[in-house]
């Protein structure tokens, strides 16, 4: 079992976002990293380079990113708690890896600190990757479950719950990060790692047949039918996920007239455009999405029998926005979005939505007094 390093966590401490999952990690049990720099995700593997020792857990420095997935690999082959990081470029050059993962049922956990892009685009924060993260960005049908923190206590928090995620489903987790959450320092309460009861054995591991059978743990399947009767049992365990793992919160929804939709860092920038369109009169709201997989699609559809406009916002030049297009009944739905690595502000936000209502002000007045004409 591995060791759990206990810190004191009722004092409240000021910490970069990107060394709190760091941290995070390692007192949720992670004895093996394997990374290679690029920024700004850099604090991470730095912070590992000599917390790892400490803990008596192992850091490496790979050649590349392909070999820092294969790492994590064989280490949660062996039974290890084992995590990477990186950002955009890097997380596509892990995909191949990502996809092993996924089809060896090994837990792991992935964090993607995303920067601006395509290609090397630049290093500012960024939410261009949702597709990459969601979708599956390697080969064959997969999943990952999507994590998208919003602040540096949820990234503390929501790393830890990664690993048993992972554990429990045997499946990787994504941490999906932004440059912005990486790079910012705020309060937060280290709160400690509760190891769940109910987490099954590994007794799946490779770790030298002492008295057993060997395991054997593969993603080739070259019988005849055999890969296909795979793909459905992994079918059954993303289904039970979905069941199961959906997390979102809201926030001034009961009575909005226009409900903001978005995730990560941008969901900081509505969440205060909400408050200033309250100040002004406007019924607005904000629906943030934890996990972007499973996807909160069940409670979108809810509300939009309820409500009648959502405007997505996202850092990116439209991703998210689809799936909440598919998740709302006939509820208008709008985007505003920035792409390659330019933030947004509050103003903007609300600048946005009293645009919209203003518009829909004067289409129903041109309506209204079109049909008063004889």
């Amino acid at each position: 079992m591995a060791k759990h390093v206990i810190i004191n966590i009722m004092k409240k401490v000021l910490m970069k976002g990107n060394e709190a999952c760091a941290e995070a990690a390692i007192q949720a049990g992670c004895r093996f990293y394997a990374g290679y720099p690029i920024t700004p995700q850099n604090e991470i593997p730095e912070y590992m380079s000599w917390r790892m020792p400490e803990v008596g857990g192992v850091f490496i420095q790979a050649e590349s990113e392909l070999a820092a997935i294969n790492m994590v690999y064989g280490a949660s082959a062996a039974g290890a708690r084992a995590m990477t990081s990186s950002s955009s470029p890097g997380i596509s050059l892990k995909q191949e890896g990502i996809s092993y993962l996924a089809g060896a049922e090994l837990p792991a956990v992935i964090v993607n600190m995303q920067r601006g892009g395509p290609g090397l685009g630049n290093i500012s924060g960024s939410q261009a990757d949702y597709f990459q993260a969601v979708k599956g960005g390697g080969h064959g049908d997969y999943r990952l479950i999507v994590f998208a923190p919003f602040s540096v206590q949820e990234l503390w928090d929501l790393t830890m719950l990664a690993f048993d995620k992972a554990d429990e489903y045997r499946n990787p987790v994504m941490i999906l990060g932004d440059g912005v959450i990486g790079q910012i320092m705020e309060p937060l309460y280290q709160r400690p790692y509760e190891p769940p009861e109910n987490l099954p054995p590994k007794n799946w591991a490779v770790t030298g047949a002492k008295g057993r059978a060997p395991n054997v743990i593969k993603s080739l399947y070259m019988g005849e039918g055999e890969l296909e009767r795979r793909n459905y049992i992994l079918q059954a365990k993303y289904k039970r996920i979905k069941e199961r793992e959906v997390r979102f919160e809201e926030y001034l929804t009961e009575d909005a007239e226009i409900v903001l939709v978005a995730f990560g860092i941008a969901a900081r920038v509505c969440l205060s455009a909400v408050r200033r369109l309250r100040e002004d009169g406007v019924r607005a709201g904000l629906f943030r999405p934890i996990t972007l997989w499973p996807f909160p699609e069940e409670r979108l559809k809810e509300l939009s029998n309820l409500i009648k406009r959502f405007l997505v916002v996202e850092l990116n030049a439209g991703q998210m926005v689809e799936d909440v297009k598919l998740s709302v009944n006939d509820a208008e739905v709008l985007f505003y979005g920035r792409p390659g690595g330019a933030l947004i502000n509050p103003e903007e936000i609300r600048n946005k939505v009293l645009e919209i209502k203003n518009a829909r002000k004067a289409t129903v007045t041109v309506t209204f007094t079109t049909r008063q004409v004889p």
